[in-house]
């Protein structure tokens, strides 16, 4: 275990996640024991095709808009959205404009 600090601050979440050109970015921002936290970029019509996380997750749109698809169904999400996936759930992820998310991985104690 790594000695951290007992407070951690990413003061500007956007300038940390800048979106590529046509293309895609990804970056762990925080990672510990308990949760793994990784900072999506999407720009325009850039997408994730069918995958599954092997822990739950929750993801947190931080600016943009995209359509999410899961075994429950498909969505738009945006800003005010947040989504709970269970472990192995195939979904993807597609950008309907430039956009940014968090992926948080719940990891088992």
């Amino acid at each position: 275990m790594t000695d951290r600090p007992a407070t951690e601050l990413l003061a500007d979440l956007a300038a940390s996640l800048e979106i590529p050109e046509e293309g895609t970015l990804s970056k762990v921002l925080y990672s510990d024991d308990q949760i793994r936290v990784v900072g999506f970029a999407f720009d325009e019509g850039q997408e994730l095709t069918e995958h599954t996380a092997t822990v739950p997750v929750i993801v947190q749109v931080v600016s943009g808009r995209f359509r999410f698809v899961a075994t429950e169904g498909e969505w738009e999400i945006g800003p005010d959205s947040w989504l709970h996936m269970v472990a192995n759930e195939p979904h993807s992820v597609y950008a309907l404009e430039p956009s940014r998310l968090l992926l948080t991985l719940l990891r088992s104690s």
